[in-house]
């Protein structure tokens, strides 16, 4: 079992407010995020969404590694992007769609078997099971070829 942390400060009103996102680790301290970081063009500072594109990326990225790995396939490089979309929904917002595109070197894979185990790797990710009430999440997986 392991557990961990995440804090966040938050000073103001909804749509003037400020608030800073750090991590147990450090990697983030005190990173800013605010309603234009959100909804507008503030390009500076996080929001929760690419924070939560960049943790199910990350998750389904080391669950593919460990799946290929157990199937005999060792990843030499894979590249995973998240997009996750916020829409509204009533009165408020929802994230209805999380779309993780993935480009991997897998020597020795075929196309079928690398589908596969992105497929299941999907599926069996910790952050995949945490978002399921996310009405889609599509993968786009990309075999490239190995380099000589």
């Amino acid at each position: 079992m392991t557990e961990k942390s995440a804090s966040v400060l938050w000073n103001g009103s909804g749509k003037q407010g400020k608030g800073q996102v750090s991590t147990g680790s450090g990697a983030l301290l005190d990173y800013p995020y605010g309603f234009e970081s959100r909804f507008g063009d503030d390009r500076r500072s996080t929001n929760p969404e690419e924070i939560l594109g960049a943790a199910h990326a990350a998750c389904f990225t080391m669950a593919f590694s460990f799946a290929c790995e157990k199937a005999g396939f060792p990843t030499s490089t894979i590249d995973t992007q998240a997009h996750v979309r916020l829409s509204e929904q009533g009165d408020g917002c929802v994230i209805d769609r999380v779309a993780l595109h993935m480009r991997a070197v897998v020597p020795g894979v075929s196309e079928a078997q690398f589908q596969e185990i992105a497929a299941s790797a999907k599926r069996d990710c910790p952050l995949s099971k945490a978002l399921a009430g996310v009405p889609e999440i599509t993968l786009e997986a990309t075999l490239d070829p190995e380099v000589a």
